[in-house]
Order: structure tokens, then sequence, then C-alpha cells
């Protein structure tokens, strides 16, 4: 064998370095190496090489459903089926499907109740206090920027159709947040020429029907 080829004593220095030689050949390769420094300097360059691969590794956990695979290839004739559900797990899943059909429900008829007009009251230096939806059973009174009333005073909401003569729709809070629910009556003046307005009456309203104090707010109704 010409251990003079370099490709040969590179593949020897590699085989040496790793541990692949047998014992004759390692013993006879440890005496080359003697009297070579080129060849003991081939197999240092490898062992630098390949220092990388002693080093020792970090143990990393196995996943549960690694060990189930594992488990279920070295164990064939056993089954690994899903377990049963009980009966009280059977009725939570039953009882979450409920709620979600009535949440589903509930959506679908709230969409459904949609505002048919809409105002927005303002003060009278024009700036907006509060707005109205008017739905098809009731009013809905959204405060903006309403000022506080006395102890002794109401808030009363009243339609302006197109003959000029106030119809009360009712009190509202104070903090001018709250429903008035509408008669037929009450709902046939609607419409985008009705002008909603709020006085200040006595506390309970205005008793004799009209309005009796000054328009704090005042607003056109407009179709959506």
């Amino acid at each position: 064998m010409n251990y003079l080829q370099p490709e040969l004593r590179r593949a020897l220095a590699a085989d040496y370095a790793i541990g692949l030689m047998p014992s004759t050949a390692r013993r006879r390769f440890e005496s080359l190496l003697l009297d070579d420094p080129n060849l003991r300097a081939e197999v240092a360059q490898w062992q630098e090489s390949l220092v990388g691969l002693t080093t020792e590794l970090r143990p990393e956990p196995v996943p549960e459903r690694v060990w189930q695979q594992i488990v279920a290839r070295i164990e064939p004739q056993r089954l690994h089926v899903p377990e049963k559900r009980s009966f009280w797990s059977w009725m939570r899943v039953a009882a979450v499907a409920c709620s979600l059909l009535v949440a589903i429900i509930v959506g679908v008829i709230y969409t459904r109740d949609k505002p048919d007009f809409n105002a927005t009251l303002v003060a009278n230096d024009q700036q907006p206090a509060l707005t109205v939806q008017a739905f098809e059973r009731y009013l809905k009174v959204e405060p903006v920027a309403v000022a506080s009333v006395d102890p002794g005073r109401s808030l009363e909401l009243w339609a302006i159709p197109l003959d000029g003569v106030p119809v009360s729709l009712g009190v509202i809070p104070d903090d001018g947040k709250g429903r008035v629910d509408l008669s037929d009556a009450q709902r046939k003046l609607l419409s985008g020429q009705t002008t909603m307005a709020i006085t200040l009456e006595p506390k309970g309203g205005s008793p004799s029907g009209k309005p009796t104090g000054p328009i704090l707010y005042k607003g056109q109704l407009a179709s959506l």
C-alpha cells in the first residue's frame, strides 16, 4: 500500500480520527504517525473538525403524542380508539350547542330591529345634545351633551308634525338616556317631515298636554 498518495493518507487519517480502523490497521497506522509529521497534522485536522460531534447533547422532552404513536406502532394488536364520552360530557356539549343557537336567534332578531328614522337634537347654540332613533314600536334616546335638570323638573319629548301641533311622546330620564314606547297613534306621527323637540316641564311632564316650558333641544327626523 502506497502511503504517500494524498487521497489514501486523507482517508486513513479520517478513519483513524473517527475510530473506524480495525485494531491491526490502527497499530500499523500509529507506527506511521511516529515518523510522519504531515500525517500527524492530517489526523489533527480531522480531530479538530470532528470535535463538535463529541459534545454532549441537551436532553429534550418528547411530546405525549409522539409516545402514543410509538406505542401504536409497537403494539399493533392493541386498538387505540378515543375514549367514550360520558353522559355528562354529552350534556355539556348539548348545552353549549343550545347556547350558540340562542345567540344566533337573538342576533337575527336584533338585526331585524333596525331604526326607520333618526334625528340629532341640538341645543340653542346648535351643539348636538341627543340622538333619537325611531323603531317600529319605540324610540331610543341617547345623550351626547345634556345639561343637568333641576330635581323638580322633567324632560318631555314631543313630535311636531307638519300641522305644527306638538304631540307628547312621553317623559325621558333626566340624563337623556332611555326608551320611549310608542302607541299606534304616536307611531303614525313619525315621518321624514316630523320635528322632534324636548322641553323643560314640571316634574312628571306637562299637566296640560301641551308644552309649557322652554324648548331645550330640537331636530328633524330623517329616513334611514
